[in-house]
């Protein structure tokens, strides 16, 4: 048992529209899987990922239209990175990010890797990761009628940043009931702040860290458009899925068992700072229903909730996607 890094990582808007354009011709990624959050079927869940949304690769948003401001603050997921192949194509996103008046950091210095810290236009905070010094987990592969080239364009999910008031009852969790390891560590650049640490799992790399900040100066966050709902992490088949149910068990940790979501399993519960963690299996994926060529072009509706479809669509206000 032992976790193979970032399965995807689910946050809130409040327009999917705005959404949908931002994250397919700003950042190039592509729209994988339109369908709804099969525990409220009245919103959108959008999922954006790489040339056929392979585990690892899954940015997901749910819509909520009266989402209020994001008040940032402890006990979140308060950043969210996209890795991208090397240092030069960096070069290339700060000149792209410029141009699209997008609100960015230029390129920073984050122990051995250059970044670009950056915020979607309702504060969703991000960050673009060079691999160029990067071994692990390997990245995905650009979709080829992606707006952005494919030697320059975002290939997966990078390390997710935590950040808590007290470090040591998540360590715990990370450390002790998941299978994190501290593997190193970076100054935080908020001044008089510990150092953030890097926790791995799996292979390692980008695709498989956790980064945990502590703040002793903020605030509970208030989540909103812009926020983060959950993380979650690869398992490799139900089996082991089952096998993590009863750990978390052993643990004392309240879980939701197995949930169906069509796409994958996933398992649910929440660290003892109230941050979600999810743990999903890396199958069937998002082909399950739709032929690799036309993911996200229509509104996805796994079986059993298929029979619902004129009722569901009778709500949901209507999404013009153009992969």
């Amino acid at each position: 048992m032992e976790l193979k890094g970032i399965h995807h990582v689910s946050a809130i808007t409040a327009n999917a529209q705005k959404n949908y354009h931002f994250y397919t011709d700003v950042l190039g990624m592509r729209l994988v899987k339109k369908t709804v959050n099969q525990d409220d079927t009245s919103m959108y869940h959008l999922f954006y990922a790489d040339s056929i949304g392979r585990p690892g690769t899954d940015l997901t948003f749910f819509e909520i239209p009266r989402a209020g401001t994001t008040y940032p603050g402890t006990s979140s997921i308060s950043g969210t990175s996209l890795r991208v192949p090397d240092d030069k194509a960096l070069d290339y996103w700060l000149k792209r990010l410029t141009e699209k008046k997008v609100d960015h950091q230029g390129i920073k210095q984050q122990g051995r890797h250059k970044t670009i810290p950056f915020q979607d236009p309702e504060g969703q905070r991000l960050t673009l990761n060079s691999d160029q010094h990067n071994e692990g987990v390997e990245g995905g592969q650009v979709w080829e009628h992606s707006s952005v080239p494919s030697d320059k364009g975002i290939i997966g999910l990078g390390p997710v940043r935590l950040t808590v008031k007290d470090p040591r009852p998540t360590e715990e969790i990370l450390t002790n009931v998941l299978t994190f390891t501290k593997t190193g560590s970076y100054p935080n650049p908020v001044p008089g702040q510990k150092d953030i640490d890097i926790f791995s799992t799996g292979q390692g790399g980008h695709g498989a860290e956790v980064h945990l900040e502590t703040r002793d100066d903020l605030e509970k966050e208030r989540p909103g458009r812009g926020s983060v709902h959950h993380v979650s992490f690869r398992v490799e088949d139900v089996k082991e899925l089952e096998e993590w149910v009863e750990r978390l068990k052993s643990n004392r940790l309240p879980n939701s068992g197995i949930v169906e979501r069509y796409y994958f399993k996933a398992l649910y519960f929440r660290e003892p700072n109230g941050i979600l963690f999810e743990l999903s299996t890396d199958g069937p994926g998002f082909a399950a229903d739709e032929d690799v060529e036309r993911l996200g072009e229509t509104l996805s509706l796994p079986p059993y909730i298929e029979s619902q479809r004129q009722e569901i669509e009778a709500k949901l206000k209507p999404l013009e996607t153009s992969n």
